[in-house]
Formats: C-alpha cells, structure tokens, sequence
C-alpha cells in the first residue's frame, strides 16, 4: 500500500514541470530508479545533460514538491511556471549566492515602494518590481558590457523614445522615480502588443522587434514553444524572474535575512529647483555639513560635481535638513556662494617700457618673439605611406622610421598577433617635421650671409665687401646712432638698376664698406628643359606660378624648352630700394694702430612698394635681418596677402 501512494505521488509531482524538449522524460525519477542491464555491453550511451538537469536530478524530491506547491500559489497576472531551469536558479540565490541574495534584500526597502507606486498609477502587475532586481540587483547607477544604464538598464535608443535626458551632466535613465515611470510605459506597451506577460519578459530583454521576427518565423505565442528558438540569455530571463520571485517572498524560510545586514530605507527629502545658474556640489554639500557625495547619493542622474550654468528647472533632489536650513538664509546668497568658480585668468605678458632714446619698436619685437618662443609648441606630424616589400615585418618597417611596433600597429589597426606584412600592402607612418631654423631679427646682431657657392676669382671685391659688412653690422648695436661717412665713402643714392649684373658690378667699385651680402639661395635664371611645366618649377623652388608668371611678363603657364625663366622680381621704378653708384677708391695704406675708419651700416629701407607676384616671404628675404612675422606685426596684417601697390612698413621710426 504504502509503495502504491509513494508511486502515485511522484507522477503528481512531475506534472509541475512542463518539457523543455520533446526528448526530456515525463518524469526523472522513474528513469533514476530504473535497473540497468545485465550486460554493460548492452548499455546504452549516456546522454550528457547541462547544468540545470544536473540541479534537479540532484534535489530532493520533497524539496521539489515544496518549491513547486509555493510557485504555483502565487496570486499574480503574471504566470509562473515551475521546472528544472527555476530549480536551478532558485538553488542559485538561496544556496550557491547567498551573498548576492542578501545585498538585494538590504536595498529593497528603499526601492520596492517606488515601484509599487508606479506600477499601481499604469495598472500593471505589482510582481513587475522584481523585473528591475533581475535587471540591474537595485543598483541605479548599474552599467551593462552593452551600454544599458539605470535601475531598469535602458539602452540610449530606447531612452530617447521614452524621453530621457541624456548629455554631458545628466542621465535620467539612472533617476529612480524616472526611469520608474519609463519603464511602466514601457512595459504597458509592450503587453498591447504581445498580450502574454512571459512574451513582454522576454521582449523587454531581447527586443520587441525580434521577438516578433521569432514568434512569425516559428509561428509559435507562448513562450515555452518559442523557448528552443530564444537566444540563451533570453531562455533564462523568466525562470531568472520566477526565481527571484520566489527567493524575495521566501528569504524567511531560507534563513536570508539577518540582523547584520544593513538595511536601506527611504529618507525624507525636497526638491531645490536650479536654474541659470552653475552650482558646485561639493561646496554645496559641505555648506549644510553633509558629507561631500551626500547630493550625488541623493541624484544618481548627475554625471559630475557639478551643474552648468546652462542647466534649466532641474529639480535637485536634497534632504529635508537642507530645505529646512535653506527657509531660513538667503536662497539667492547660499546658491550665488556654491556657484562653480571660474578658472583664473591667463598671466598677462609683460610690456617693455618705451623709453627715450632707445628703439622701442625692437625691444618690442624681440619680447613678443621670446614669448612666443618659451611656449612649448605641439610636436607637428607629416604623413607618409609605406608599400610593403616581401618579407618585411611590422618590427622591420617600425626600425626603418625610427618608430614603435606599436605604432604602426595603432595607426594601421593591425593586430597585436600579426607580426608578418603582405607585399605591397599600404602602411601609414606619421613621421615629425622638422622645424626651420628662425630667421634673424631686427633687434638682435644680423648674422653675415655664408654663399652657397664659390665666387670666381673676379669677384674677390664682393666677398671682400661682404666681409667687411658683416664684421660692420656685428659690432653695431641697435640703440647706437651710426657714425656719419667720410667724404671719400660711397655713398647711397636712389636709382633704378637694370639687373642684378649691373648691381654686383657697382657694388665692386663701391667698396667693402657699403656692399650688401647676395642672395644665392636660388639661381637667378632657368633654362627650361624637355618635360618641365610652370607648376613642376614653382613646386621645386618654393615659389608661385603667378609669381613667375609676373617676373616674366607670361600671359599663359606655357612653356618651351630652351626658354630662360627669371626668379627674382623686378626692380624697376621700385621706391625704397637701395642702389649704389661708384665713389673714389679708400686710401690702401693704413697704419695698423691707427683705427680703421668705420663706413655707415646699410639702413633698412622705411617703405616697400608691393609688385605683381610678391608675398610677404619674398619681401622678408629681400631685406636682410626682417621676417614675416615682423611685416605681419608693424602693417597690422590678419594674414599673408599683399595687393600690387600696397605701401608696406619695413622698420617703423
């Protein structure tokens, strides 16, 4: 008799769990308490079983019974069913992760209230709280691998539809009362759609839209048909709720409360509306003695120490103590004092004196330019491809440019496993420029100008004059007044030189002490050869194609080979240009006590009149010791652009 009632007890019990598969036995102890053969040949195969069967194989049956009798008890909209899958869940929270449990049961009290009250106003299932527990275990500032944030993890699409907040200083999907309210109209939605509470579960996790893509695919409604068809997060969604469930209205009977949890209830509070104005909570807090994270507690939401200036009506959640100590100061003085504090301002550069008898034009400029010079510039980089060549590496490729491994890797999105190349594959290197050496200034000793190439032997008088000049204008300061020539100087007068031939041959005849230092850096003409085109020149000297253009009086950028092209501008009926006519000869004896008698330093010219094709970079290398920046500075230009006919201030008296 007593092995008749103990047969007809467990069919009654297994008929608790539906069959997850169609191969899954109607009941698993009968299958346990079959006989195997005689043979162990004749045995067949076991099949392996996951973890879920192995827990309900491994539970007692009395213990089954219970946990099945209290899940279908439940008096809720929102079905439940028991089965291996809850089984091993519920071992999970009450046996395997008690830990886990029982920091879930500390922040309930603070939580669960919230939810009621807004589930109750949207006419939901009042067991829907539980969904926030699988979802994020209470945590309001809790963050998914996928981006989902808050108590109810909204991904930033959904929290746009639902209307939250979401920029640099707050994000509402971490506001409780909030998110809360999105979340129930979020789930109202989604039961009109479905009508079946196990399908809104499941879509809130994987997604209404593939949900619906499975239910017409397999045309399948229920949730346990469509369960081999579920991704396997979504699988364990609802045993995941029906577990949790069942462990929260349980902990008693499984021992998970106890008296040293530290349990979390709901503090009274305000609402402190900011507006048009910066408040810095941390100043904040401190001004009513809480603690300096007090108000962040309070307003999850808030993603720095601060509120902007720019914020509008934002209801600042604080406690009941600040409303109380804020009725009885001045809200407006309080709230101007927590006020974010500006940044200092940047330190003033300092401003040279003029004073009388000094060049204070040049004093200037050499402040301003050591000024500018003491700033660390960012390092500027070029950017070169690279071709790989057969058998090269990333470590090869790296030693060639005297760069890392690492980044070339970084800059070219190779994996850190790659180490071979494929030939001809396209490489980015980023390589530093260099930096060009700094022009000379007026306010400092001009340095003498070192020829690119060699004179020929009928120019001794030039380099001679050169010398001369520079060993003039390194001993001359920029506050001493230089000394007035002899008469048997040469003297600098106006005029209009035809070439620059005819300027060297004056300078010879001029003397040591007048003669200017040429500029060799370009070769003054060009003979055109096969192939080459006006833009290919300009590119390899550095120059225009208008610029050349002007200088050879062209009409078109058509050239022919054998033709000769001129690199310097014109000088004709140019104003301010310095010519030098013949004078008599120095005397060649000298007596070396004597002193030598020092010939007038070479005065800048005040004006410049601008021609067809010149740019401030020509103009600068046309006067020695003058720079663009110093043109820039004294004619209070905003950019490089010169018209034909512009005046242009070279020193300014």
């Amino acid at each position: 008799m007593v092995l008749l009632l103990a047969a007809g007890v467990h069919p009654a019990a297994a008929q608790v769990q539906p069959a997850l598969t169609p191969a899954q036995p109607a009941d698993t102890a009968r299958v346990l308490l079959q006989l195997p053969p005689d043979s162990l040949v004749a045995e067949p195969p076991v099949e392996a079983v996951d973890s879920a069967r192995l827990v309900w194989l491994q539970t007692p049956p009395e213990l089954k019974d219970l946990v099945g009798d209290r899940v279908n008890c439940f008096e809720t909209d929102v079905p439940h069913v028991f089965n291996g899958t809850v089984m091993s869940f519920v071992n999970y929270f009450t046996v395997r992760n008690r830990a886990y449990t029982q920091r879930i049961l500390e922040r309930q009290n603070l939580y669960f209230p919230l939810f009621e009250k807004y589930l109750a106003k949207y006419h939901l299932p009042q067991d829907l709280k539980y969904l926030a527990v699988v979802e994020s275990a209470l945590l309001p500032t809790a963050r998914s691998r996928a981006g989902a944030v808050g108590l109810w993890q909204f991904m930033g699409p959904t929290a746009g539809d639902l209307k939250l907040v979401r920029n640099e200083y707050i994000d509402e999907r971490m506001n409780p009362e909030k998110s809360t309210e999105a979340a129930c109209k979020y789930l109202r939605d989604l039961y009109r759609q479905f009508g079946d509470w196990e399908l809104v579960l499941a879509a809130y996790n994987w997604g209404g839209g593939h949900l619906s893509r499975a239910m017409k695919r397999t045309g399948q409604r229920n949730f346990w048909a469509l369960y081999p068809s579920l991704p396997k997060e979504t699988r364990n969604y609802v045993p995941t709720f029906t577990a949790l469930l069942y462990t929260m209205q349980y902990a008693n009977e499984h021992q998970l409360h106890s008296d040293q949890l530290h349990y979390l209830y709901p503090e009274p509070t305000d609402t402190l509306i900011i507006s048009g104005r910066s408040l810095d909570l941390r100043k904040f807090s401190a001004q009513f003695g809480l603690d300096s994270s007090a108000i962040l507690k309070q307003n999850p939401e808030i993603r720095k120490t601060y509120l902007p200036a720019t914020i509008r009506n934002y209801a600042l959640t604080v406690p009941r103590c600040v409303s109380v100590e804020m009725a009885a100061l001045d809200r407006n003085t309080v709230l101007d004092f927590c006020q974010v504090a500006p940044p200092p301002p940047p330190p003033i550069a300092p401003v040279a004196p003029a004073l009388d008898g000094t060049d204070s034009t040049r004093t200037l400029l050499a402040a301003a330019e050591q000024t500018v010079a003491d700033k660390p510039d960012k390092p500027k980089l070029r950017r070169v491809r690279h071709t790989v060549r057969r058998g090269e590496t990333v470590a090869a490729v790296a030693e060639r440019y005297e760069v890392t491994p690492a980044q070339i890797r970084r800059w070219n999105e190779l994996p850190r496993s790659r180490q071979t190349l494929t030939p001809r594959q396209q490489l980015v290197v980023f390589l530093p420029v260099e930096k060009p050496e700094a022009a000379p200034t007026g306010a400092v000793v001009a340095k003498p100008r070192i020829p690119a190439r060699l004179p020929l032997p009928a120019d001794k008088t030039i380099v001679a004059a050169a010398a001369a000049e520079s060993g003039t204008l390194e001993t001359a300061t920029a506050a001493e007044p230089a000394p007035k020539p002899e008469p048997v100087a040469a003297k600098a007068v106006v005029a209009t030189p035809k070439s620059s031939k005819a300027v060297r041959e004056m300078a010879a005849v001029a003397g040591p002490a007048v003669a200017p230092a040429p500029d060799d850096s370009l070769p003054a003409t060009y003979l055109v050869r096969r192939g080459d085109y006006l833009t290919k020149i300009a590119r390899e000297r550095g120059l225009l194609v208008s610029q050349i253009m002007a200088w050879n009086k062209l009409t078109s950028e058509t050239v022919v080979p054998g033709q000769k092209l001129v690199f310097t501008a014109p000088t004709e009926t140019e104003p301010g240009t310095l010519a030098l006519v013949p004078a008599a000869p120095a005397p060649k004896a000298r007596r070396p006590a004597a002193p030598e008698p020092v010939g007038p330093a070479l005065t800048l010219p005040k004006t410049h009149l601008v021609q067809p094709g010149d740019t401030l970079y020509n103009i600068s290398r046309r006067y020695q010791g003058v720079t663009v920046d110093q043109l820039r500075k004294l004619n209070n230009l905003k950019s490089d652009e010169v018209k034909p006919g512009q005046k242009l201030v070279i020193v300014q008296s």
